[in-house]
């Protein structure tokens, strides 16, 4: 594939996700956040699973503590990411600290599909991930100003996103029976938790269930 066509598709990926960043710009801002504080997260943070999960749980009424760890459990996937694209990229120390942003689902499919060649990984990864980062930044901009707008932004039922967004999240990855049955069981442990728990606690028990699970089969599987 042409680094053009290359281009073109991280564009129009960077598109889709910056329309999904006017949602979260409009969440963050009915949650609580003023503009500011929205536009530092996406800035700084830019992965958008754990920016839900933090203004969600904040939102709900959780504390810090619980949004942050929230966040981090949802965001180390992006460590994993990395260590399976440092041996394709070969970046130095300077640009992989400039990486390390820009390493989110996005720009890691976008180089593991073309794998097969360095240059067209390397091109595929920077510019979809340069694409994603300017076009959420700019969605979350538009988005926690028109919410800026308006008095209540509650009234727009903007937290029915949230669950949303993750379902939309979870359900590519349920491609098993052992995938959706853990899935099952982490969502009614965090329905059980619900009535007696602070909010964002249910979210780490269903968390504690899915590492737990993991653990064990890991366990199994060691001779």
């Amino acid at each position: 594939m042409s680094r053009r066509s290359i281009t073109a598709n991280a564009v129009g990926i960077g598109v889709a996700t910056g329309a999904y960043g006017l949602s979260f710009g409009a969440i963050s801002v009915a949650s609580g956040l003023d503009f500011w504080q929205t536009q530092t997260l996406s800035l700084a943070m830019f992965t958008g699973a754990s920016q839900f999960a933090l203004v969600g749980v904040l939102g709900a009424g959780g504390g810090m503590v619980a949004a942050v760890i929230t966040a981090l459990l949802l965001g180390a996937r992006n460590g994993l990411y990395a260590m399976s694209l440092s041996p394709l990229l070969r970046l130095r120390r300077g640009p992989s600290l400039v990486a390390a942003q820009l390493t989110i689902d996005e720009s890691t499919a976008m180089a593991i599909r073309h794998g097969e060649d360095p240059q067209a990984a390397r091109h595929a990864f920077w510019a979809t991930g340069l694409s994603v980062f300017v076009l959420w930044n700019i969605g979350t901009a538009i988005g926690a100003v028109g919410a800026t707008a308006v008095d209540d932004p509650a009234v727009l039922g903007l937290d029915a996103a949230i669950p949303a967004g993750f379902i939309a999240l979870l359900w590519p990855r349920l491609t098993s029976r052992r995938t959706r049955l853990l899935a099952l069981c982490a969502a009614l442990v965090a329905l059980v938790l619900v009535p007696f728990v602070p909010a964002g606690v249910p979210v780490l028990g269903a968390a504690a269930v899915a590492l737990g699970a993991d653990a064990l089969v890991r366990r199994r599987r060691t001779p």
